[in-house]
Parts: structure tokens; sequence; C-alpha cells
């Protein structure tokens, strides 16, 4: 049964936004309660990225797989699956929005992500109906590495607390970073540069109107580049870390 018929377009909205904002509260609240200040509610915003990150994964696989079309066509119609998928990501991104508001209203770098983000989703799913096939691709290649992000996350908040987590940060470090490296720095520039020349061919013109798939590819584009270098910067930071901890033991 396609989950459309278990959802209408505000139902799913509604019940994915309900979901993500208990979970950010029980996380805040319960989870992390003893954290302190400084890192409670990031803490709690990495919960809902892990209750977002690997279901958004397998459910935009889902989605692709269950629409029959190759992943060229980048203009498809929306298929019901898909439209799921767009409404679980939307609510987490606002949920999100929200958490950065509220708590950090100056970190403008993640609240401006999350706007764009959201207007590519929103208008894919509400306004244009077509594209999405595209953009669940790349919500695959990002999301992919959501856990281990995640973890490496929370792991830096507890590195001066907890020997433990200073091990598995320690550990992960490289293996995020290289990890990260292929799908947000490789694989992502190489999809975003097929869809960009698909778009360009004027293959979707009929389908999607040129303002929705120039301003999504100025969103992805820029969202792309910035994932590259803040990959870059902690592979940077990284080496140097390193190689001043050798320079000590030598």
């Amino acid at each position: 049964m396609e989950a459309q018929n278990l959802f209408t377009p505000t139902s799913s909205l509604s019940t994915f936004f309900s979901m993500f904002l208990l979970i950010y509260l029980f996380a805040y609240f319960v989870v992390f309660r003893n954290w302190g200040p400084k890192h409670i509610a990031e803490a709690s915003s990495c919960l809902i990225s892990l209750a977002h990150g690997t279901p958004a994964f397998l459910l935009a696989i889902n989605a692709l797989t269950k629409s029959q079309l190759p992943l060229s066509s980048f203009a498809s119609p929306n298929t019901n699956s898909q439209n799921i998928v767009l409404d679980y990501s939307i609510a987490y991104f606002l949920i999100d929005l929200l958490h950065y508001v509220v708590f950090f209203p100056s970190d403008v770098l993640f609240i401006f992500h999350h706007l764009a983000t959201l207007y590519v989703f929103v208008t894919c799913r509400f306004v244009v109906h077509h594209g999405a096939s595209a953009l669940l691709v790349l919500l695959v290649l990002a999301e992919i590495t959501s856990l281990c992000q995640n973890v490496w996350t929370l792991a830096s908040f507890r590195k001066a607390d907890t020997p433990a987590a200073s091990k598995l940060y320690e550990y992960l470090s490289p293996r995020f970073y290289a990890f990260y490296s292929v799908f947000r720095g490789f694989l992502g520039p190489l999809f975003v540069l097929k869809m960009g020349i698909f778009f360009i061919s004027g293959a979707a013109d009929t389908l999607i109107p040129r303002w929705a798939w120039i301003s999504w590819m100025v969103v992805i584009t820029t969202a792309i580049f910035v994932s590259i270098v803040w990959v870059l910067n902690h592979w940077i930071e990284w080496f140097r870390e390193r190689s001043r901890v050798q320079k000590k033991v030598a």
C-alpha cells in the first residue's frame, strides 16, 4: 500500500512535525538533561538528526526504487512515496530550524542552510510537484553520513569529560572525514553536475519552471561548496593536530 493512502499531505507533515518535536523535547528534558547548558540543546538537535538521517536515507531509497523510473528522470512527477519522504524531511528541518532560532539565533549559516533547504523541499513538494527523484538522490548522498556524523558530534561534546568519548572521537574523526569526503565531496558534486547538464539542456522546461530549477541549483551548489569547505577545514585541523602530537612524541 502506498504511503499516500495512509497520509494526506497535511496530516503526514503535521504527524512528522509532532514526532520530531516530541523527540527533541524528550532528548532535552530526559536523555541529555545532565549534559549542562553548553551542550544540552546541541545534543538534542543531534538526536532528532539521528531520527531523521538514517530513516530518510532508507525511505528515499525505497521511494526511488518504487518509482520504477530511471534516476536520470530528474523532472518526473513526484510519486506518493517520494512526497512522504519530502514531508518527513520538511518536518525535521522545521524543528531543527526552530532549535537554531531559539538557542543559536546568531548562527546565521545554519539558519540560512535550513531555510534554503526548506525552500527547495517545499517548492518541490507543494508548488512544482516534479523533481523529487533528483532531490531524493541528493538526500541519500547526504544522509548516508548522518549516523556517523551525529555519533562523532556527540562524542565531541563529551570528549573533554570522559576518556571513552575522547577515544571514540579520535577513532571516528579520520574515518568520518573520509566517509564524508567521498559522498559529500565527490559523489555529490558529480550528481549535481549531472543535474545541471540535464536542466540546462531544457529537458525539464515543460515540467519544472526555470525559476524553480535555477534556484534549486543555486541552493544545492552552494550547499555542496560549503560541505567541501567544512570537511576540508576539518582535514586540515586533523593533520595539524596529528603533526603536533608526533612532534611531542619525537
